[in-house]
Parts: C-alpha cells; sequence; structure tokens
C-alpha cells in the first residue's frame, strides 16, 4: 500500500521539480549577460532592472495609442546632424558613467506633473525644456545653467564648449517634441551635436520594457 502511495505521488513531485526549475530559469534580465545595474541618484545608489512580473503592464499614461498632434506629433529618428539618437543600452552605459570626472549629464526634460506620475530614469536630473528656452527664461538665466551644470565658459560674447559635459537628453516618448526642442535650442547656441544624445524612447520605452523608475528629487 504504502508502495503504491509513493508511486502515485511520484508524478505530482516531478510537477513541483519542474515548476520551481520553470521559474528559476524565467528571469526577466536586461540582457543574456546583464541582470541590472547600479546608478548614483540623489547622492545613492539605485538598482536599475526590469521588472520581475512578466505579467506586469504599461501605466495607463503610457498604454494611448494616439494623441492630438500637434503638440503630440511623432519625432523623427534623426533629430538634427551629427546628434546620436540611442537605446535603453546606450542610456544604460551613460549612466554608468555619471558621477566620473568629464562624465556625462543625463537630462528629464519634461514639464508639469509628468515626473511627479510617472517617476525618472534614475540618475537623470530633472530640467523642464521651459529652463533652456529664450521664450521662457531669462538668457542670463540660461547662461548660468550653461555655465554652472553644463561646463561651457563664455568668453565676453562667445561661447567655448571644448570642455562641455556631454549631455543625454530624454522625454516622455517618440511623440514628445520637449527634448528636441532643448536639443534645437542647444544647438541654435552652438553646442557640439556630438555632445548632444538623444534618447527617443524616453519614458514611454523605459516603462514598456518594465526599467526601474524613481521619484523626482
Amino acid at each position: 500500500m504504502r508502495h503504491r502511495i509513493l508511486m502515485l505521488l511520484a508524478p505530482l513531485g516531478a510537477c513541483v521539480l519542474l515548476s520551481a526549475a520553470h521559474a528559476a530559469e524565467t528571469r526577466v534580465n536586461i540582457t543574456h549577460d546583464l541582470a541590472r545595474v547600479e546608478v548614483p541618484h540623489g547622492g545613492a545608489r539605485v538598482t536599475i532592472e526590469r521588472h520581475p512580473d512578466t505579467d506586469n503592464m504599461l501605466d495607463p499614461d503610457f498604454s494611448l495609442t494616439s494623441r492630438p498632434c500637434p503638440p503630440f506629433c511623432v519625432q523623427p529618428m534623426v533629430l538634427a546632424p551629427g546628434v546620436e539618437t540611442i537605446g535603453e543600452l546606450e542610456m544604460l552605459e551613460y549612466l554608468q558613467r555619471l558621477g566620473q570626472d568629464g562624465g556625462p549629464l543625463v537630462i528629464d526634460s519634461r514639464d508639469g506633473d509628468w515626473p511627479l506620475r510617472s517617476g525618472v530614469i534614475p540618475g537623470a536630473v530633472l530640467l523642464p525644456w521651459q529652463e533652456l528656452h529664450p521664450a521662457h527664461t531669462e538668457l542670463e538665466k540660461i547662461a548660468e545653467t550653461l555655465i554652472f551644470r553644463f561646463g561651457a565658459a563664455r568668453h565676453g560674447g562667445l561661447w567655448n564648449f571644448e570642455h562641455a559635459r556631454t549631455l543625454v537628453l530624454y522625454c516622455n516618448g517618440p511623440w514628445c517634441g520637449q527634448s528636441p526642442t532643448n536639443i534645437r535650442q542647444l544647438l541654435a547656441l552652438g553646442y557640439p551635436a556630438h555632445k548632444l544624445k538623444w534618447y527617443r524612447g524616453g519614458m514611454q520605452d523605459w516603462k514598456m520594457l518594465g526599467l526601474t523608475t524613481v521619484a523626482p528629487d
């Protein structure tokens, strides 16, 4: 009798073992060889990883397929000559270089309550697009941002961007014009195109991949 019970329970035990093995294999890495990345944010270290729940879904804010255009028009893949459009893996590489001498600055260009509602990419600083736009901010205030935050130098009426930082800008996604507006304004001021990087996918694609966000500072 005991032998018969063990025979009946054996398939159940095998199923449990298979399920455990399947769960162990079902990892949600960033890439095949990269599970997570640690980046500096607000004086601490934040781990960026993908959401472990394979049933996780997009926030309602980013599940809409159609928004009125203008202003929410689809942006081109190439924003301007010399400005590199990057994806998530390139963004992670820039984030890992934050805090290094001459390291990049990752900028969230969104305004309003978007950052509060959806969070920001860890390591990014919040700089609403209006703060770099002469129609909304005084030129001297923009100059202070260029000098004290971006590392540019001014000699009389001329700008020197030789030691300026590489800027990586993003906003809400391919339908968002806030970071593109900033990039065009910076180019108009003479900021070198090769020091401007654009994460076109923005928060839409970041969240679509289940990557970590944090509350803005």
